[in-house]
């Protein structure tokens, strides 16, 4: 059974960091692209970044020199290092996994999904 887990979320300050996990399962973790979306409250879901054999992957654009991605295949794991955090970063940030072991364009592309952590930035 494909099994993804988000973990890390919580409360921050403004220009604080956090570092979220996704711990995947029930798969071979290094033949997937493993991406990070997130969904602020009254907004749609939306892509954040994505990894694959061939690098990151970024779907919006104000997280660029803030938030990076990486993967550890020995314990079948990808993080999303945020830092220089905002309010407008709050938000559930979902992990999953793409239907190929490239990043996909779309949401659509993904076929399975973790349940979600929330991070909450305070101003």
């Amino acid at each position: 059974e494909v099994q993804l887990v988000e973990s890390g979320g919580g409360l921050v300050q403004t220009g604080g960091s956090l570092r979220l996990s996704c711990a995947a399962s029930g798969f071979t973790f290094a033949d997937y692209a493993i991406g990070w979306f997130r969904q602020a409250p009254g907004k749609e879901r939306e892509g954040v970044l994505c990894i694959s054999r061939d690098g990151p992957t970024y779907y919006v654009h104000s997280i660029k020199g803030r938030f990076t991605i990486s993967s550890d295949n020995a314990k079948n794991t990808v993080y999303l290092q945020m830092n220089s955090l905002k309010p407008e970063d709050t938000a559930v940030y979902y992990c999953a996994r793409a239907a190929t072991t490239g990043c996909p364009h779309f949401e659509r592309g993904m076929d399975y999904w973790g349940k979600g952590t929330l991070v909450t930035v305070s101003s």
